[in-house]
């Protein structure tokens, strides 16, 4: 592709995914819902203003990266020991029961396959795509309904966290077996011997990031060192230990999450989010969705899919809080919050399609999960809180 072409392309993925996002805000809904639109709407499915190439998907690559660092370093390792048991177990729950069910209804759909198959590598990604949750959907509604600092909205907040770090574990573990040299026993000790320096090096990083931060309080080196930092530990994950360079990007922004300038460094990479990486990113993932190649059984699939995705969050997350020793009713509120999907889910679906396990028309079913998720959720939590709001 021409180098002005590209420009023209830029031009065009900016503007109208902007566009989009600011009509779906303005309906109550996702900014990325709309970001994804515009990739569908100017993409080859439809009006093909603009064709996927290799600069754009590494364009991509970087805004998925820097998301994955963003979420690191909004993580707050207090609260997640505060209320940590009762959240791990929420969350593995909210891992488990989606991972079992978004397989056997792609395997309903297109058989069962053999272990160790490529058939049923896919039908374990499938439901790796539904361990995903986003939480802010959640915390917005929390937040208008003044319910964010309670036992049970700080209980939704840190298990969604956690959740996420156990899916991308997932996901690092499952795209590891993709490749024919791998084993079951070489995937799980890579996975461990990377998280085992990330603690060894975050350590060493965040005593060295504090001491900058003392000494240069709220300068421009900060980010760009934490940004370096983010783009190494990518690196070293994927280069070095074979896992996804999303999962270090996050390590990287969990180590600095302590830090005095965390939030400062969080806010200088969503001015380049916002700008350009983040709506080429979400507007790719509308680009690569081929809906002219929607049939039937697709499209019961898509809403079989969004079905056990929603409903499996309910039942997985809400049955371990009623264990925790939360309320019946409770129980269903936490059930509720958790099971809206957003970027990581699109992070996941992205990683697939790159590693084969997925193809185009899988993604309007992930869209369609993410889309509907997010306008019920909300909805849903303002019932169940109803009588509570006097």
């Amino acid at each position: 592709m021409e180098t002005y072409a590209i420009l023209r392309d830029l031009a065009i993925i900016i503007v109208v995914a902007k566009l989009f996002g600011i009509l779906a805000r303005m309906c109550k809904a996702p900014q990325v819902v709309g970001e994804i639109i515009a990739g569908i709407l100017i993409g080859p499915s439809l009006l093909g203003l603009v064709q996927q190439s290799d600069f754009l998907n590494q364009m991509a690559e970087i805004g998925v990266i820097l998301l994955m660092f963003s979420a690191g370093l909004g993580t707050n390792l207090k609260d997640l020991l505060r209320t940590g048991v009762k959240a791990l177990m929420i969350a593995c729950a909210g891992v488990f029961v989606p991972l079992i069910a978004g397989a056997l209804v792609y395997m309903g759909f297109y058989g069962a396959s053999p272990w160790g198959s490529d058939g049923f590598y896919r039908a374990v990604f499938i439901g790796v795509i539904l361990t995903a949750t986003s939480v802010s959907i959640t915390v917005q509604a929390l937040k208008e309904l003044g319910k964010l600092k309670t036992e049970v909205g700080t209980t939704i907040l840190n298990a969604a966290i956690i959740d996420d770090v156990i899916g991308i574990i997932v996901l690092t573990v499952v795209i590891g077996f993709k490749d024919p040299a791998s084993n079951p026993l070489k995937v799980g000790i890579s996975t461990l011997l990377f998280f085992v320096c990330a603690i060894v090096v975050g350590f060493i990083c965040y005593k060295v990031f504090k001491k900058l931060d003392d000494c240069f309080p709220h300068t421009r080196r900060i980010p760009i060192l934490g940004l370096a930092l983010c783009f190494i530990m990518a690196y070293v994950a994927e280069k070095f230990f074979g896992i996804a360079d999303i999962t270090g990007a996050y390590v990287a922004g969990v180590m600095l999450c302590s830090i005095n300038d965390s939030g400062y460094i969080e806010e200088k990479m969503d001015i380049s989010s916002y700008m350009i990486f983040g709506p080429i990113f979400f507007a790719s993932i509308g680009l690569k969705t081929n809906i002219s190649g929607m049939t039937g059984q697709l499209l019961l699939f898509s809403l079989c899919f969004v079905l056990a995705g929603m409903v499996a969050k309910v039942i997985g997350c809400g049955l371990m809080a009623k264990a925790c020793k939360f309320n019946s009713r409770d129980s269903l509120k936490i059930g509720v919050g958790m099971m809206t999907r957003g970027e990581v889910a699109l992070i996941v679906a992205q990683k697939g399609l790159g590693a084969g396990f997925l193809t185009g028309e899988f993604f309007s079913a992930v869209i369609l999960l993410i889309v509907v998720s997010s306008i019920l959720t909300p909805i849903i939590l303002k019932l169940l809180y109803a009588k509570d709001i006097k």
